[in-house]
């Protein structure tokens, strides 16, 4: 089984299980266990490299949203090179 996570918490699961042999993918979030920094990150965030202020924030948001994209980037490279079985991931609260 080759596995994707784009949660930290479902990351922290999936070592939790031993399962991290698996693990073939995580967001640029997962921090936890230290190992789990050192796996490639499937999901980014649309700031990745920048210090945006609040404004900037919301208005990329804003403009993301009413495009239909989310709030991250997903590197399509790193999710075709992992070829996962399984993406842990969850919907999104509408606010």
């Amino acid at each position: 089984m080759r596995i994707c996570s784009f949660l930290p918490s479902a990351t922290e699961i999936v070592y939790e299980l031993g399962l991290q042999d698996q693990l073939f993918g995580v967001t640029h979030e997962c921090d936890f266990p230290p190992e789990a920094k050192l796996k490639p990150h499937v999901v980014r965030s649309v700031f990745d490299g920048m210090e945006p202020t609040s404004a900037e924030i919301n208005r990329v948001i804003s403009e993301r949203l009413q495009e239909g994209l989310g709030i991250y980037d997903i590197d399509q490279d790193v999710m075709n090179a992992a070829e996962p079985d399984l993406l842990l991931t969850q919907a999104i609260c509408e606010v």
